[in-house]
């Protein structure tokens, strides 16, 4: 090919359009709801945007940094219905945020150890904060405790959640997972497990949901009933 002509093909060629930080968690999260989390690094993003990694590292530091940047749009969607009382709002944000991980399948995995500084988690602590304020509990107890709580939910649903799309369990699965679990613990030998094969029934019971509201009213209870250490105290 001439110089002619390959400047000819050059100029014809449709121009890409400019990289920018808003594209490149869009196409991540793309690959995230159809691959799972784990295929989402900045050489595959790069890929998918036509590109080489190094262009992505001027929006992004690394792959874990994506990963907070996906949780951070996916928490864009959580908003708050202030219908109802201080503990009736806490438990529908806290609901809406355990389905939006299990939703996107691996994030809640990320979000144990990604560091939360996205505009959208911020606000997320900020609402939990107001809540407990509501409750009338210090300051303190407030900052902490919505800690606890975002803490709590996100590692019961990457306790639950599955690690990509195609893990999903059916409801024919689910089950007999569950009944693989109740013989296993109702066959336990009570020399080896005396306390787990004496209770068994009730350590089995519940549904995750009734777990989960277990769970949760068991912490908002401590978060009300403890103070910080007394060296912190004058802050609240």
């Amino acid at each position: 090919m001439s110089s002619e002509q390959q400047s000819r093909s050059r100029r014809n060629r449709p121009a890409k359009p400019a990289l920018t930080k808003q594209w490149i968690v869009e196409v991540a999260a793309q690959i995230m709801r159809a691959e799972g989390l784990e295929k989402v690094t900045m050489r595959r993003v790069a890929q998918q945007l036509d590109t080489g990694p190094a262009s992505l590292y001027v929006y992004i530091p690394n792959t874990v940094g994506l990963h907070g940047e996906i949780l951070d749009q996916v928490l864009g969607g959580l908003s708050l219905d202030s219908d109802g009382s201080w503990r009736q709002q806490l438990d529908r944000l806290l609901g809406d945020y355990t389905a939006l991980l299990f939703e996107n399948p691996g994030l809640a995995r990320s979000a144990l150890v990604t560091r939360p500084t996205g505009p959208n988690s911020l606000r997320l602590f900020d609402l939990l904060m107001g809540l407990l304020l509501q409750a009338g509990v210090s300051p303190g107890q407030a900052s902490w405790g919505a800690d606890l709580l975002i803490l709590l939910v996100t590692a019961t649903a990457a306790e639950h959640s599955p690690s990509r799309p195609d893990d999903v369990e059916s409801p024919e699965e689910a089950a007999a997972s569950s009944a693989r679990l109740q013989a296993t613990v109702q066959g336990l030998n009570a020399e080896s497990y005396p306390a787990l094969s004496q209770h068994a029934e009730v350590a089995l019971a519940g549904t995750p949901a009734q777990r989960s509201s277990w769970a949760i009213r068991s912490v908002l209870a401590g978060i009300t009933a403890t103070e910080l250490p007394n060296d912190l105290s004058h802050h609240s």
